[in-house]
């Protein structure tokens, strides 16, 4: 998968996605220092432990490079930035039963504005496997020649 470039100085307003996310009874917001076992605990368990481990990396800072989607009082997503490399957005997930209420494109332009707002002009999105809701929602663009990326995993092999 390619990585994705994202212009940051010309993302769409996320208060918009966020009120799409509101309305379905979404809650975007950054995660808080003490959320961080459970966060990291449920992206393990959703997604990946590779995931989890980028997403305890988000907690390392202050505040965290971490916003999550809440419904009902349980986790619906997260979106972390600057974890795996600087300038560098991802992990993203959002629960199945989450997807389609505007969840994802919420936490997407949380994160890109939080990166917008420290300095960055542009964002990359790492190994993008839905590259056409990136290109979506916030109009990102294949970087040519960049697959597999950081995400070359060969040199990592249990034994």
């Amino acid at each position: 998968m390619a990585d994705l470039l994202v212009r940051l100085y010309a993302l769409p307003d996320a208060a918009v996605a966020r009120a799409r996310a509101s309305a379905a009874g979404i809650d975007v917001r950054r995660a808080n220092p003490w959320e961080r076992s459970p966060v990291v605990d449920w992206v393990a368990a959703a997604f990946s432990r590779a995931w989890a481990d980028e997403c305890a990396t988000a907690f390392a800072h202050v505040p965290p490079r971490c916003f999550v989607a809440v419904r009902g009082g349980a986790l619906a997503g997260f979106a972390c930035h600057d974890v795996t490399r600087r300038n560098f957005f991802g992990p993203m997930g959002v629960d199945p039963a989450a997807r389609g209420a505007g969840a994802g494109a919420a936490l997407a332009l949380a994160a890109l504005t939080a990166m917008r707002d420290a300095g960055y002009a542009y964002a990359i999105v790492g190994g993008a496997g839905p590259a056409a809701f990136y290109a979506h929602v916030a109009g990102a663009t294949p970087i040519d020649g960049s697959t597999p990326g950081i995400y070359d995993f060969t040199l990592l092999r249990a034994p």
